[in-house]
């Protein structure tokens, strides 16, 4: 290859990145309404004390028509046994995920729920257990303490005002006037939230941390099945609408027993009706979030489970956080995410330089984008 060429390849280089500039602002777009129909369903699970298992089957029953409608996964080449059945396993764990995810993000608030889906990271330090090098074995196990430290202190409070260290701390001088000034605040003309809105997030601990965290890897491991079964982009969403038709079966019979017995937190099976929850929940929390990241992991090879991605997310988060007025300390939410990205990195080290290996070897023959899609964790 003569010199000319490295030349061009080198400036060619910034021309891509900006090409993808678009896309970037696509995702963090969708990921960014994504967490705002997150918060206004918490917003509604605390005003109403709506069954979350209702809710969420309301929502992903008309979520699946909309994809079986978009991918039509009758029409094309034929689905294979081998890609069907898992599949409808896959819509299984769907199912569970989102009746746990639900269950933490009413009990936990929304920056735990949505900071635990990042736990599937885990995965990784499973996959350097069973066929990694024992090298790498070691950084994946520091990733994982590093990502159980930063939920141990997510369940402890760090990230509320109330019971951050960094709050009190810069606060110990100046605590009685800071304290009146508090209060007066939350008294002001333009302070229009509810009663039910200003109250302060408990300390949890971390045994009801669990259940978003064993959501987020129950998450990750159906992306790894979805990306095992399909390699082709095109089968893989002709693949999740039967994924998420599946997961509407499995709920089904999960809310009608809900709707019999009652949940414990409403004495009916009624479920009050909020435009925006429903709306946002079907379309930005489930439809327009997988065209997203699915765009995001073919064209700018950006996993959910990664660093980068819990930095748009952290974001998204910070402006939330701020315009509904909660219980937030950002010292302390920034300390927890960056204890959690540095996890995440080194949970997924070995994946980090194997894509960069196929990147740098041949980025333009398309072969990086047929290997992304495979995962290390056996079949």
């Amino acid at each position: 290859m003569s010199p000319n060429k490295f030349s061009e390849d080198r400036g060619g280089s910034p021309p891509n990145h900006f090409r993808h500039t678009p896309l970037q602002i696509i995702h963090v777009a969708a990921n960014f309404m994504r967490i705002w129909s997150i918060y206004s369903m918490y917003r509604y699970f605390s005003q109403t004390g709506a069954s979350v298992v209702l809710f969420l089957f309301t929502c992903l029953a008309p979520a699946s028509i909309l994809f079986l409608i978009l991918q039509k996964p009758w029409k094309g080449r034929p689905l294979s046994n081998a890609q069907v059945v898992p599949s409808i396993i896959n819509g299984a764990i769907t199912a569970l995920y989102l009746v746990l995810w639900g269950k933490g993000l009413k009990s936990c608030g929304p920056v735990r729920a949505i900071l635990a889906e990042y736990s599937g990271a885990v995965l990784g330090v499973l996959s350097a257990v069973l066929y990694g090098r024992r090298g790498h074995l070691w950084k994946k196990i520091g990733g994982l303490i590093a990502m159980l430290a930063s939920f141990y202190l997510l369940s402890e409070g760090w990230a509320t005002a109330t019971y951050s260290p960094f709050y009190i701390l810069f606060r110990t001088d100046l605590s009685p006037f800071y304290i009146s000034c508090y209060k007066l605040n939350r008294n002001l003309p333009w302070e229009d939230r509810d009663d039910s809105e200003a109250h302060t997030e408990p300390v949890l601990g971390l045994r009801p941390m669990l259940v978003p965290i064993s959501a987020g890897i129950l998450s990750a491991l159906r992306r790894v099945i979805a990306r095992r079964i399909s390699i082709k982009n095109q089968l893989k969403r002709r693949l999740h609408a039967l994924t998420i038709a599946s997961a509407t079966c499995f709920m089904f019979p999960i809310a009608m027993w809900d709707i019999i017995i009652g949940s414990p937190s409403s004495s009916s099976g009624k479920l009050p009706f909020s435009a925006w929850a429903f709306l946002s929940t079907i379309f930005f929390g489930n439809i327009v979030i997988f065209y997203a990241d699915s765009i995001a992991e073919e064209r700018l090879h950006m996993v959910f489970s990664s660093p980068r991605h819990l930095m748009a997310a952290g974001a998204c988060i910070i402006i939330m956080e701020i315009v509904y007025k909660m219980d937030f300390s950002l010292t302390g939410f920034v300390i927890c995410c960056l204890i959690l990205g540095f996890g995440i990195y080194e949970a997924t080290s070995l994946e980090h330089n194997r894509k960069d290996s196929i990147r740098n070897s041949d980025l333009s023959s398309g072969e990086f984008d047929n290997q992304i899609q495979m995962s290390s964790l056996p079949t």
